[in-house]
C-alpha cells in the first residue's frame, strides 16, 4: 500500500494567501483550500484546477480565515463561476450571523459577497445560519475529522476576537448599501460589482539578528486578524501549523490547553505557516517558544505592507530554530534572507518558488 503523503502549496497571491492542501495516498487523494489571495489569485486557482484530473475536482474543504481583501477575494470571484467547475463537501467561513452567534473593515463587505455566493452555490457545504467556527474559554479545543483521515484543531478565533469583528463588520457594510446579514441585498450588491464578475456575467548580506531581537514587540490589534480561523492539520503521523493572520496570544494560549490535554511541553510540527505574511506582530517569543518545527512558510510579495518583517524573521531563527524557511516569492524583503551568508550564519535553508512555477510546494516527511 501506497505511504500517506501531506503537502502543502502555496499559490502565488501576491500580498495573500493561497494555501493549496492535499493529503492521503497515490490512489485516494484529499484536497483542502485555505483562502483565495486577493482577486487576482483567481487566474491560479483555476489553473490549479484545470490541473486535476476531471473526474475528481473536488475539495473536502474550504477555509475563509477571515475577511481581508488579500484572503476573501479571490475566493469571492472563484465562487462567482456558474456552474462551478469543481465540488466541495464543506466551507469554514465565520460570516456576520456567525459573528453574531459567537457572543451568546477591511472584508466586511466582500464577507457578505461571498455568503451570498456560498448559499447560492454550495448550499450544502456552508449554511448562513450555521454555528461560528470559534475556540471557547474552557473544554477541549474544537476538532475535525475530514474525509481520508486528517484531523483539525481549531486554535483561533477566540469568542472575544469573534465579537469584535462583528461590531467592526456592522458599520462598514451598512455604508455600501448592504444590511448586514441581508443576503439578497448582498447578491443584488454583488452583481454590480465588476471586480468581482466572470465575463459573461454573474449569473453565468546577512542581517544583525540581535539587533533586530532588541527591537520590542508590539501585538497586532487589527479586529480583522483576530477573527482569523487558525488550526493545526494532522494526518499520517505528519502536521502543520496553519495561522492564517491569528493573533499570537490567542494562539499561544491554545497551543498551551493543546499540549497540557496532550501531555506536552512542546507542540511538535513538521511545518508552520507564519502568521499574517510575516508580520512583526504576529509572531512573538512566547508563540516560537511553545512549538517545535524544522520548516517555516511565509507567502507574500511584500506589497502594500512590506512583509516579512526582518524582526519576524529574526525571533523565527533565534527562537524557532528553523532548518527550512519557504518564500512564496524572491523580493527586496526576503532578499536579506535568501542570501548565502545569512543561511550559512544561522544555519537554515532558504526555499524560495521559481518564477515559472505555479506554486511552492512543501511535502512534509
Amino acid at each position: 500500500m501506497a505511504e500517506p503523503f501531506l503537502c502543502i502549496e502555496m499559490l502565488p497571491a501576491r500580498n495573500g494567501d493561497c494555501l493549496w492542501i492535499e493529503y492521503g495516498r497515490d490512489d485516494d487523494v484529499h484536497r483542502v483550500l485555505v483562502d483565495g489571495g486577493p482577486v487576482s489569485t483567481y487566474d491560479n486557482i483555476v489553473q490549479r484546477i484545470d490541473a486535476m484530473p476531471s473526474d475528481d475536482r473536488a475539495f473536502e474543504l474550504v477555509v475563509l480565515t477571515h475577511v481581508d481583501a488579500d484572503h476573501v477575494e479571490g475566493l469571492v470571484r472563484l465562487f462567482a463561476d456558474s456552474p462551478l467547475t469543481f465540488n466541495v463537501a464543506e466551507v469554514w467561513f465565520n460570516g456576520w450571523r456567525q459573528m453574531k452567534k459567537s457572543h451568546g473593515l477591511l472584508g466586511a463587505v466582500q464577507g457578505e459577497f461571498l455568503s451570498a455566493l456560498l448559499v447560492n452555490r454550495t448550499p450544502r457545504a456552508w449554511k448562513a445560519d450555521a454555528p461560528p467556527w470559534v475556540v471557547t474559554s474552557k473544554g477541549v479545543l474544537p476538532s475535525y475529522l475530514l474525509p481520508g483521515g486528517m484531523n483539525l484543531t481549531l486554535l483561533s478565533p477566540t469568542v472575544n476576537t469573534l465579537q469584535k469583528m462583528a461590531q467592526a463588520w456592522e458599520p462598514v457594510v451598512k455604508k455600501a448599501g448592504i444590511p448586514p446579514g441581508d443576503l439578497a441585498a448582498a447578491w443584488k450588491a454583488l452583481a454590480a460589482t465588476k471586480k468581482f464578475l466572470p465575463k459573461k456575467g454573474l449569473l453565468g548580506a546577512a542581517p544583525d539578528l540581535d539587533g533586530l531581537l532588541k527591537k520590542q514587540f508590539l501585538k497586532d490589534d487589527a479586529v480583522p486578524n483576530g477573527s482569523s480561523i487558525a488550526f493545526l492539520a494532522e494526518y499520517g503521523g505528519k502536521s502543520a501549523l496553519l495561522l492564517g493572520d491569528a493573533h499570537p496570544e490567542v494562539v499561544t494560549s491554545a497551543i498551551r490547553r493543546l499540549c497540557k490535554d496532550r501531555g506536552l511541553q512542546r507542540l511538535s510540527l513538521d511545518a508552520v505557516k507564519v502568521a499574517h505574511h510575516g508580520s512583526k506582530h504576529n509572531t512573538n517569543k512566547e508563540l516560537l517558544e511553545s512549538l517545535e518545527s524544522p520548516s517555516y512558510l511565509i507567502s507574500t510579495n511584500g506589497d502594500q505592507f512590506k512583509h516579512p518583517d526582518k524582526e519576524c524573521l529574526a525571533r523565527i531563527i533565534k527562537f524557532g530554530k528553523p532548518r527550512q524557511i519557504y518564500f512564496n516569492y524572491e523580493s527586496k524583503y526576503t532578499k536579506p534572507w535568501l542570501d548565502k551568508a545569512a543561511q550559512t550564519k544561522y544555519h537554515y535553508t532558504a526555499i524560495v518558488r521559481e518564477r515559472t512555477a505555479l506554486s511552492l510546494q512543501v511535502a512534509l516527511p
